[in-house]
């Protein structure tokens, strides 16, 4: 999809809003003054004066405004400390990266999603404008808001490990941490293959792992290629395409619990408090002991927990 973004003042917005008030739509995405789509474009003007473009027609539309606007700045740099050999170098915040992250694996509901996100540096101001940070920091609308704009801007990979399948891997031995690194292997692989034959400066995954026990993990694997790989702690906050990828992997989560509350008959909370302990108990009333099987992570302390519970309420 092609994309222009441009940086205008405020008077210049009023006008392109009057100049698209035949598309205007209702529903804006967060911190936008307007948004219009004319015939094969997105236009999104931002509070901050960046207006996106997006569309077949991107550059027919922006290049109306081309003569009073300005370069929109590229993306702040961003430091990491240096603990070890795959620490990113201070300079990762403006490369074109491959992140990765995972949600889901404390949660007793639920399954586990890793996605990774190829950003191109030359996307990275308009990630961020269209409000990319940690998923960690943001409520559930948002979440849905901004994946839904960002999952047509940047290539990606999105992999589900649902619960019968985790629970089948768990009894056969394998750690939760050995099944997050086979996920993130291969949803990397999956961007790399897909936007070939264009290379990553770098590819960063959050870590979960200490370096030497990630690569343990993926012995005997078809491991990604790339020119230079990091792995850091938060790294939500050391490049955007791993809070990108945050934010997508979080979505898949939310309409995946969406779907289990559906089936369960009652909104299934998240986490692994106490709350967990009574709906997991329900469910067993409801639906049988082995529907933890399919809705739980059956190794988490909270499936004896919701036994106990069961007993006495039920």
């Amino acid at each position: 999809m092609s994309q222009v973004v441009l940086l205008v003042h405020a008077s210049q917005i009023s006008k392109m809003k009057e100049h698209y008030k035949d598309s205007l739509v209702h529903t804006l995405p967060p911190g936008s003054l307007f948004s219009a789509r004319p015939a094969h474009c997105a236009i999104t003007a931002y509070k901050s004066g960046k207006v996106l473009f997006q569309g077949a027609n991107a550059e027919k539309e922006a290049v109306k405004w081309k003569e009073n606007a300005q370069t929109a700045p590229a993306a702040k740099k961003t430091t990491s400390v240096k603990t070890h050999r795959y620490s990113p170098p201070a300079n990762i915040g403006t490369l074109s990266v491959v992140g990765s992250d995972e949600v889901g694996t404390g949660d007793y509901f639920g399954p586990m999603t890793v996605v990774a996100v190829y950003a191109k540096k030359e996307q990275l101001p308009l990630l961020k404008e269209l409000g990319v940070q940690d998923s960690k920091n943001l409520k559930d609308p948002q979440i849905i808001e901004i994946a839904k704009l960002i999952k047509d801007v940047v290539p990606f990979s999105l992999l589900t490990c649902d619960n019968p399948k985790y629970n089948t891997l768990q009894a056969k031995g394998m750690s939760q941490g050995k099944i997050k690194a086979l996920l993130h292997n291969q949803a990397i692989k999956h961007v790399l293959t897909k936007i070939e034959p264009e290379k990553p400066d770098a590819v960063l995954i959050d870590q979960f792992a200490e370096p030497g026990v990630f690569f343990n993990y993926l012995k005997g694997q078809e491991l990604f290629q790339a020119d230079a790989t990091y792995l850091s702690t938060k790294a939500e906050g050391v490049h955007l395409s791993v809070a990108a990828a945050s934010i997508l992997a979080r979505y898949a989560f939310i309409r995946r619990f969406e779907q289990l509350s559906e089936k369960a008959g009652f909104t299934i909370p998240k986490g692994a408090g106490s709350k967990v302990d009574e709906a997991a108990a329900r469910l067993i009333h409801e639906k049988g002991i082995e529907a933890l099987h399919e809705f739980t992570k059956v190794h988490f302390a909270n499936t004896e927990k919701a036994k106990n519970l069961y007993k006495k309420k039920y």
